[in-house]
């Protein structure tokens, strides 16, 4: 191996994000923060909360005497180094956190720094032989060998069912049983996690696509040619096709039948109760959690194959072509002025810069709802007016008690020559309520006479409530009522 070759290669991997999350000088305590808040039953948390808990352990930190920043600033940092990704959910108030990649790989290879357990188990040894038995077996050409093959496996199969009827059987004992499922426990979690740097393969995937598209000069590059003939370029690229091949697995009635039972079996048998609570936990929910983390990537492999087309069809990639086109002629421009003018010298053109207001924390109140109280008291409205019109509606839809209305009138007028509707009801209260008020405006558009004012009347509803209201004023006077009818 050619030495500077690999020094070469250790250099440039010494730049990527999981070697400098390792290397960081205060690795131990940002290592232990994404690991507690994001790498367990938990993979992505909204901002609010994932600020608040950090915020919290950090408080527990600094009281053992560690040299730790806000929280703010941590994920700040995290963030612009690459060991988080932000993004918004569909109807989310806030930003979202989760673990990239290069995160994840860096916290699983401190997990295993720290498990204490037997390279070499006969479990590996075990599944290593049998793949490379079965690629062996699926890769021959020859058909005589295969059938030899066919035949050599079918006569073991019967010999183990011969035993197996003679009362002989070989079963695992509870150490080697225990082996080989924390064995399955770290290759299904190993590829759980996997699914976060498939996604992140297509997100590189389809800014790659983007940057040829806005790049190519011709008027239809190799890309737009596939989009146009309604190719889906994102699932038929590599990493597409072999994600698909396991997502029809994973997805397969057949397959996810089997596996669930072959789980719910494992989980009845003795030797798994030597299994810690989250081995068991993780099995328990395993199918489960394979298809979420494959759902989420197949959402993101459609997402961006869908936007990918929209940017193509609504033509948004001329936009961005001819942006590109405008930078770069200004880019070769500045290269040839260079040597022409300086850097303080007038160019005649003035930039208005946007800017932003900056304010204190401590300029900030608190609201105080005390101030949006109405000190005045509330009003008591005015009274309701009754209209000509309306006295007839009620009227027509009312018993009144006209004789005795007609009786109070008559009454009052032999000691006075007029009198108002209002006078009427301070010497005789309205005994129908709002009635009597109706019946004396009904009597006095036939026996009144009718006066530009209005006035308020008075009077007690059946339920005991005083009401008022304003009316026309009308006036009966003497002999009113010895007209003909």
């Amino acid at each position: 191996m050619n030495i500077a070759h690999q020094v070469a290669v250790h250099q440039r991997l010494r730049g990527e994000t999981a070697w400098q999350l390792l290397a960081g000088t205060n690795a131990p305590v940002a290592i232990g923060l994404l690991q507690v808040h994001l790498f367990g039953k938990e993979r992505r948390l909204a901002s609010s909360i994932l600020n608040e808990r950090i915020a919290r352990d950090l408080e527990v930190l600094r009281s053992d005497g560690r040299d730790v920043q806000t929280s703010q600033v941590y994920l700040s940092q995290w963030l612009a180094a690459g060991y988080l990704e932000r993004s918004y959910e569909a109807g989310a108030s806030e930003e979202a956190y989760e673990l990239s990649a290069a995160a994840i790989q860096a916290i699983r290879f401190v997990e295993s720094l720290g498990e204490r357990r037997t390279v070499a188990t006969e479990s590996r040894l075990s599944l290593v032989i049998q793949q490379l038995v079965q690629l062996a077996e699926q890769t021959e050409t020859d058909p005589e060998a295969r059938v030899e093959q066919l035949m050599r496996e079918r006569e073991r199969v019967d010999a183990e069912i011969a035993s197996v009827r003679a009362g002989r059987m070989e079963i695992l004992s509870g150490d080697r049983a225990t082996e080989r499922a924390r064995e399955i426990v770290a290759l299904a979690d190993e590829l759980a996690n996997d699914f976060r740097q498939v996604r992140e393969k297509f997100q590189h995937l389809n800014r790659q696509l983007r940057e040829r598209i806005v790049q190519s000069d011709g008027a239809r590059g190799g890309v737009l040619e596939e989009l146009f003939a309604g190719v889906d370029v994102i699932a038929e690229s590599d990493s597409g096709r072999t994600f698909k091949a396991f997502w029809r697995l994973l997805t397969d009635p057949g397959q996810s039948l089997e596996l669930e039972e072959a789980l719910e079996q494992l989980l009845s048998r003795d030797f798994m109760r030597t299994l810690d609570r989250r081995e068991r936990r993780f099995l328990s929910g395993m199918t489960k959690l394979l298809l979420e983390r494959g759902g989420d990537v197949h959402e993101a492999m459609q997402q961006f194959a869908r936007s990918l087309k929209q940017f193509v069809q609504s033509r948004e990639y001329m936009e961005q072509r001819r942006l590109t086109q405008l930078l770069k002629d200004a880019q070769r421009l500045a290269v040839e002025i260079k040597d022409h003018v300086k850097a303080t010298h007038e160019i005649g053109h003035t930039l208005h810069l946007t800017s932003a207001k900056l304010a204190s924390l401590s300029q900030f109140r608190l609201h105080d709802p005390g101030r949006d109280r109405v000190v005045a008291g509330i009003p008591l409205a005015e009274a309701a007016e009754i209209s000509l019109e309306a006295v007839g509606e009620l009227v027509a839809h009312s018993e009144i008690d006209f004789r005795s209305l007609k009786m109070h009138i008559v009454d009052l007028l032999t000691t006075c020559d007029q009198l108002s509707i209002a006078q009427i009801l301070e010497v005789y209260p309205a005994e129908q309520g709002l009635g009597s008020v109706v019946g004396y405006l009904a009597l006095g558009t036939r026996h009144g006479v009718p006066a530009r004012q209005t006035e308020t009347v008075h009077w007690r509803g059946q339920d005991g409530v005083g009401r008022h209201a304003r009316i026309p004023c009308i006036y009966f006077v003497k002999g009113c009522f010895d007209e003909p009818q």
